[in-house]
């Protein structure tokens, strides 16, 4: 039986599903964004990539935690 993911990343499989681009594509983009707080990197990727709130928020909580976890 396989633990089922929890948190953020939980959403990963369907986000790459449903805009066709790999997380770590996502990341990179998110990265490389001159936006730093959550909040703005969430609407850009809402307005610049449609994506829908919770999977940009799942996204962007992920990098972020990554990114201070380094």
């Amino acid at each position: 039986m396989t633990e089922q993911v929890k948190g953020p990343a939980g959403y990963f499989p369907s986000i790459e599903k449903k805009y066709g681009r790999p997380i770590a594509e996502w990341q990179v983009l998110i990265r490389a964004s001159p936006l730093t707080r959550h909040m703005e990197l969430v609407a850009w990727l809402k307005t610049e990539h449609g994506l829908g709130h919770g999977h940009a928020n799942a996204l962007v909580a992920h990098t972020l935690a990554e990114d201070r976890a380094e």
